[in-house]
C-alpha cells in the first residue's frame, strides 16, 4: 500500500525543491572530459551492422557494434578504435590502442603497440591479437592476415671478418623507413594458422582463396613477391631476386587479377629508382608499359581499380635527370678548394622571377612535387595503356566510377598570381579512352563540373551559369533570363562572386542540376531551358541535394533525392525527398533540431541519420528509405540531462552596419527568469546564426565552451557580423554594437557585464573593436592580426603563402595592395589605436603559429604595454594556429573561464592575473 504525503512531508519536498536540493547540477571542466563523439562511423553495405569508435574528450575510446535489425548494442571494446567491417559484414575489426595512462607516461612512443579485437557480427564473440601492426581481412571473413609488431628473427651464422666485408659488399638493403614484419594467416572458421617471416606488403584478393606477399630481407639476397594459396598455405615465388620489392598491391574486384608496382633495392636512390607495373593475370606476369617509354613509375605511385574491374589507374612520372653528385672534402686540397667549400652552404636565393616564394616553393616540393606522380589508366578488355594527366596538365580529379570523362585542371600558370590574387586553374575534360584533353574555361577561380560523357561542362563566370558545348566550343548563359539569385548574395569579399555550385548531371548528360539561392534547377543541354525543381524561394527555404556516395556520377530520370531544406530565417533544418520524375518534394525529417543524413549502405534500403539541438546530443537514428517508423540506436551521452545545460536558444534580429537585417543566437543561462540582466559572452567570426540547432562541441580549445558559461550564469550571444570592403575593422565594429546593443536594450544584458571572445580573424576583429568602443568589459583575443603593414608580407607558415591575397582578394577585405592604399591597412590595424584602448584583454598565441605570424601578438601586447593599458599575453610554447596539446587546451579554457568571471561576475583575479608568472627553468 501506497503511504501518502502528509501536509508537513509535502511542505518539506516542496521546500527542498525551492532550495535547490533537486536542481541540475552546474558543468564543470572535469565533466567535458567524459563527454563522447563517435568517431570512424561505418555502416556495413548490407545495412545490417553500425560501428564507431565512442571517444571521450580526455579517456580511453570504446568501440561500440549495433545490429540493426535487433537495433541493439551487441558488443563493447575496451580502447577500440578505427573500426572496419569485411563486405560480408561477419566481421568488425577493430584497432585497440595502448591506455591512455601509458601513452602518457611511456617516454619512446615507438615502443608503444596497438593490439586488434575482431566482432563476431551474429554471436558478438570477440577474439584478440596482441602486437598488430597492420591487418587484412578477406571479404567472405574466412581469413585473417596481420602483421606482427615485432623484428624478424634473421639466422646469425659464424662468419669471419673478410667474408663479413664480402657480404656487405654484396647486400642489397632496403630503404630505411621500409620494415619488415613476420605475417600470421589465421583461418577464422578452423582456427588453422601459418606465418610467413619478413614481410613487407601483402594482400588478399576479393574471392578469399590467395593472398599476394612480397618478403624482403636485411641483405636482400631472399627477396621475393610470392602467390600463397589459402587452403594450403602453399607459397609459390612469382619474382625471386635479390632486392626485388612490390611496394603497392591491389587485387581486381571481382577476379583472380593483381596489380602490383615492382622496383628494386639495388637502386639505393629512392626517388631515381624505377618501378614496373606488373599484372598477374591467369597465372601469368605481364608488364603494363606507360605510352611513353620514357616514363616510369615510382616508389609513392598508388593504384585503383575501378568498381567494375574494367579499368586500372596508376600513377607515372618522367624519368629523373641524373643526380649530380655533391663535392666532399677527401683530401688536404679539397679543404681549401672554393666550389668544394661552396658545396657545403646553407642558402635559398628568392629570385624575383621565381613563381612561387621560396617558403611556398618548399612545402610544395616536400607535399606534392619531390614524388610527384601523374595519371594513367590500364584498360583490361582492350589492354590499352592511356596517359591522362602529364607536366603541363598534373591534376586530375579521379573517380573510378566515371567510364567516359574525368575532369583535369593546372594552376601552373597561376602560381604567381596566388600569392596576391588568391587560386586560379585552367579546367580540362579528359576522355579516359583516349587522353584527349579539351579545354573547358582558363585562369578561372570556380571549379566547373563536367558531364558524365564530357561532352558538356557548366561553370559559373559573369555572374551567369554557363553552359559549354566541347564539342564546337558554344557557351551559353543558362541564368541570364531567370528571376532568380544565382550568385551568392552573402558574399562580401574583394574578389570574383561566387555561385551556389552544382547539384551533378543526369547519368545521361542530358541535363545539369545547378543551385540558386533557394532551389534547385534543372538546365536542358540541347534547348538551354530551365526547370525549377523546388519552390523554396516562397518559403525562404533553401534545398540542396545530399550526396552520400561520393563517387556518383549521375541522377536518372525518375530517381528520387534526398535533399536538405534550410529555412534561411528560422534556420530549421529538414530533410525532404525530391522526385525528379514529377518534381514533388515531401517533408520527412522535421521540427525544431537539425537533422542530418550520415550514411546509406551501400547494397540495402537503410540509413542512417542524426538529429540534434542545443540540448539534444546528435544520436544515431536509422530508417529505411520511406522514413516512416525512425528507430533511435544509440545513446552516447545521457549524463546531459543531469546538468543546468542553458535554456532553448533564440534567434536575436538586429541590423549591420549598412541597415541589413542580421540575426544571432542568444543561449540564456539555465534557470533563466524573465527581467533578469545578466553576464554576456559574445562569440563570433562571420555568420554564427546557423548554430541555431548545433549541439556544442563538448571539448575544451580555442573557444568557448557554451555549455560551460551558460551552465554557470553566463549568456552566450553568437551574431552574424557583415563586412564593408576596404573598412573591415569599422564594419564589423558597428555591426558587433548593434548586436551587442540589441541585447542590451530586450533586458537581457547586463551592459557593464559583457565580454567579448574571438579566435583568428575574429581575434583580429576584437582585438580592433576595443579601440573604437568601450561597450565591452573584458576580451578575449586568439591569435590576432594587430599591424595589417606588416601581416601583409608575412607568410602563412603551412602553406608556403605570401599573406597578400588575405588583403588584396581574401578574409581580410581590404580590396587593395599596400602601396595603392596604405592608409586602409593603417586604418584597421588596432595597434596604431592602442591608447584609446580601455578594455582589459588577454591575448594568446601559439609561437609556432602557421597562419598568423606569432609576432602579430607580441607587437599588439609591446603597443599596449608602452601604453600603460591593462593587457596580458599567453604564449603557447610549440602550439600552430589552434591549441593542439591536451594541457594547453584545458589550461586555456580555464585562463579564459577566469578571467571572464573576474571582469564580469567580481570574483577575485586569479594570481596569475594580478602578478604573472616568472619564467623558471630548471
Amino acid at each position: 500500500m501506497k503511504k501518502k504525503l502528509t501536509l508537513l512531508s509535502s511542505a518539506l519536498v516542496a521546500s527542498l525543491a525551492s532550495t535547490g536540493i533537486y536542481a541540475k547540477e552546474s558543468l564543470q571542466f572535469k565533466d567535458v572530459f567524459d563527454f563522447k563523439s563517435a568517431k570512424n562511423t561505418q555502416l556495413s553495405d548490407d545495412g545490417r551492422v553500425l560501428t564507431f569508435s565512442a571517444t571521450p574528450y580526455r579517456g580511453n575510446a570504446t568501440g561500440e557494434v549495433y545490429s540493426l535489425q535487433k537495433n541493439k548494442l551487441i558488443a563493447q571494446i575496451e580502447r577500440g578504435t578505427k573500426p572496419y567491417i569485411n563486405k560480408a559484414a561477419n566481421w568488425v575489426a577493430f584497432t585497440q590502442a595502448p591506455k591512455l595512462l601509458e601513452k602518457e607516461t611511456t617516454k619512446k612512443k615507438e615502443t608503444l603497440k596497438n593490439n586488434l579485437i575482431l566482432v563476431n557480427t551474429q554471436t558478438a564473440e570477440q577474439q584478440s591479437f596482441d602486437d598488430v601492426k597492420d591487418y587484412k581481412l578477406s571479404d567472405d571473413g574466412t581469413w585473417l592476415a596481420y602483421r606482427l609488431n615485432k623484428k624478424d628473427d634473421e639466422p646469425k651464422v659464424e662468419q669471419s671478418d673478410n667474408e663479413d666485408k664480402d657480404k656487405n659488399k654484396s647486400a642489397i638493403t632496403p630503404d630505411k623507413k621500409d620494415k619488415t614484419y613476420p605475417l600470421v594467416i589465421v583461418n577464422l572458421t578452423d582456427k588453422r594458422s601459418h606465418t610467413i617471416d619478413n614481410v613487407f606488403s601483402y594482400a588478399i584478393n576479393s574471392m578469399g582463396n590467395q593472398l599476394l606477399v612480397s618478403q624482403s630481407y636485411s641483405d636482400g639476397n631472399d627477396n621475393q613477391v610470392a602467390l600463397v594459396e589459402l587452403n594450403n598455405f602453399t607459397l609459390s615465388a612469382l619474382i625471386d631476386e635479390p632486392g626485388v620489392i612490390a611496394n603497392t598491391i591491389a587485387w581486381h574486384p571481382t577476379e583472380n587479377i593483381a596489380a602490383f608496382t615492382l622496383g628494386n633495392y639495388v637502386n639505393d636512390d629512392t626517388r631515381r629508382r624505377n618501378y614496373s607495373l606488373q599484372l598477374y593475370k591467369n597465372e601469368r606476369l605481364s608488364t603494363i608499359d606507360s605510352p611513353n617509354k620514357e616514363w616510369v613509375i615510382g616508389k609513392t605511385a598508388s593504384l585503383v581499380w575501378s568498381e567494375n574491374g574494367e579499368r586500372l589507374y596508376f600513377e607515372n612520372h618522367p624519368k629523373l635527370a641524373v643526380k649530380v653528385k655533391a663535392k666532399e672534402y677527401t683530401d688536404e686540397a679539397s679543404l681549401y678548394d672554393f666550389d668544394t667549400i661552396r658545396e657545403h652552404k646553407g642558402l635559398n636565393v628568392w629570385h624575383n622571377n621565381d613563381a612561387q616564394i621560396k617558403p611556398r616553393e618548399e612545402q610544395q616540393w616536400n607535399a606534392v612535387n619531390k614524388n610527384r606522380h601523374y595519371s594513367g589508366v590500364y584498360h583490361v578488355n582492350s589492354q590499352k595503356v592511356v596517359q591522362l594527366s602529364n607536366e603541363t596538365m598534373p591534376e586530375l580529379a579521379l573517380n573510378p566510377e566515371r567510364s567516359e570523362s574525368l575532369l583535369g585542371s593546372s594552376n601552373i600558370p597561376y602560381l604567381e598570381k596566388i600569392m596576391y590574387g588568391g587560386f586560379f586553374a585552367d579546367y580540362f575534360a579528359v576522355n579516359i579512352s583516349t587522353g584527349k584533353q579539351t579545354p573547358i574555361i582558363s585562369n578561372s577561380p570556380f571549379r566547373p563540373s563536367l558531364a558524365p560523357s564530357g561532352e558538356f561542362a557548366a561553370y559559373f563566370s559573369d555572374s551567369q551559369i554557363q553552359l559549354k558545348d566541347l564539342k564546337n566550343n558554344k557557351v551559353t548563359a543558362l541564368t541570364k533570363a531567370i528571376q532568380a539569385t544565382f550568385a551568392d548574395d552573402k558574399h562580401d569579399y574583394p574578389s570574383t562572386q561566387p555561385g551556389y555550385g552544382f547539384a551533378g548531371w543526369m547519368n545521361d548528360s542530358s541535363k545539369v542540376l545547378a543551385y540558386s539561392k533557394y532551389d534547385i534547377w534543372a538546365f536542358d543541354v540541347d534547348t538551354q531551358q530551365a526547370e525549377r525543381l523546388t519552390n523554396g524561394k516562397q518559403s525562404n527555404t533553401q534545398y540542396r541535394v545530399i550526396k552520400l556516395d561520393k563517387n556518383q556520377v549521375g541522377f536518372e530520370q525518375n530517381d528520387t533525392l534526398l535533399v536538405s531544406a534550410i529555412n534561411l530565417q528560422t534556420k530549421q533544418s529538414e530533410v525532404a525527398k525530391l522526385d525528379l520524375g514529377s518534381n514533388t518534394i515531401t517533408n520527412v525529417l522535421n521540427g525544431q533540431k537539425r537533422f542530418d543524413i550520415v550514411k546509406k549502405a551501400k547494397h540495402a534500403d537503410k540509413y542512417v541519420f542524426t538529429e540534434q539541438s542545443y540540448q539534444q546530443y546528435p544520436d544515431y537514428y536509422q530508417t529505411d528509405f520511406s522514413f516512416s517508423a525512425p528507430k533511435k540506436v544509440t545513446n552516447l551521452n545521457p549524463q546531459t540531462a543531469s546538468f543546468a545545460w542553458g535554456e532553448k536558444p533564440e534567434l536575436i534580429s538586429y541590423k549591420g552596419f549598412d541597415g541589413e537585417d542580421l540575426q544571432g543566437v542568444l543561449i540564456k543561462p539555465a534557470g533563466y527568469k524573465k527581467g533578469d540582466k545578466v553576464p554576456v559572452v559574445v562569440y563570433f567570426y562571420r555568420y554564427m546564426s546557423q548554430r541555431m540547432y548545433d549541439f556544442p562541441k563538448m571539448e575544451l580549445n580555442h573557444r568557448p565552451n557554451f555549455p560551460m558559461f551558460t551552465s554557470n550564469g553566463y549568456a552566450v550571444f553568437l551574431p552574424d557580423i557583415r563586412f564593408e570592403i576596404g573598412h573591415p575593422g569599422k564594419s564589423s565594429t558597428q555591426t558587433m554594437i548593434n548586436a551587442t546593443q540589441k541585447l542590451i536594450d530586450l533586458g537581457i544584458a547586463d551592459p557593464d557585464k559583457i565580454g567579448l571572445q574571438g579566435h583568428s580573424w575574429a581575434g583580429y576583429q576584437s582585438a580592433f573593436m576595443i579601440t573604437q568602443t568601450d561597450m565591452f568589459k573584458a576580451v578575449v583575443s586568439g591569435a590576432p592580426v594587430s599591424n595589417m603593414t606588416s601581416a601583409y608580407s608575412g607568410i602563412r607558415l603551412k602553406s608556403g603563402l605570401a599573406r597578400q591575397f588575405q588583403y588584396e582578394t581574401g578574409q581580410s577585405r581590404i580590396g587593395k595592395n599596400l602601396f595603392e592604399a596604405p592608409e586602409l591597412y593603417i586604418e584597421n590595424s588596432p595597434v596604431f589605436f592602442a591608447d584609446k584602448v580601455n578594455t582589459p584583454i588577454l591575448i594568446m598565441f601559439g609561437d609556432k603559429d602557421d597562419a598568423v605570424p606569432w609576432h602579430e601578438g607580441v607587437q599588439y601586447y609591446l603597443a599596449l604595454r608602452r601604453a600603460g593599458k591593462d593587457a596580458t599575453f599567453l604564449q603557447y610554447e610549440g602550439e600552430p594556429h589552434h591549441l593542439k596539446k591536451f594541457p594547453n587546451q584545458v589550461d586555456f579554457s580555464v585562463r579564459m573561464m577566469q578571467y571572464f568571471d573576474h571582469y564580469l561576475k567580481g570574483k577575485p583575479a586569479a594570481k596569475w592575473m594580478t602578478q604573472g608568472e616568472a619564467f623558471i627553468e630548471e
